[in-house]
């Protein structure tokens, strides 16, 4: 989710696509469910998702920072401080992904059986 001055042929015939990729993103989910209770600093923030790289991070705030979503908020103190919170389209889109988070959270005892019911349906064949 690399930051890019210039557009992919993707984004050019489906921008919409690539929204909802940066939204549905394993680390944009989580960044966004996160951001959606409250600011947090990069380090705060990095903790809290837990298990993603610095790099990964950077990249995910930056292209929802680009999106619109994200507002990065960088004082002139020493050491630098720099915090990170929804924008209003932000908090809109991270309704939506929380929903999708709950819901799925809701059904994942059907998921775990389709899936079960699945892998005995391919080990006979």
């Amino acid at each position: 989710m690399a930051v890019s001055e210039k557009k992919s042929s993707s984004e050019k015939l489906c921008p919409q696509r690539l929204v909802l990729e940066h939204l549905t993103s394993r680390w944009g989910v989580l960044a966004m469910l996160a951001l959606d209770e409250r600011s947090y600093r990069f380090g705060e923030l990095r903790r809290r998702i837990g298990g993603v790289s610095e790099k990964m991070l950077t990249q995910t705030l930056q292209t929802l920072e680009r999106d619109g979503f994200v507002h990065r908020d960088a004082k002139p103190v020493i050491p630098p401080r720099v915090d990170y919170s929804l924008t209003a389209l932000g908090r809109e889109a991270a309704e939506r992904v929380r929903e999708l988070a709950e819901w799925t959270e809701r059904r994942m005892d059907q998921v775990a059986e389709a899936r079960r019911a699945y892998d005995e349906g391919r080990s006979r064949t």
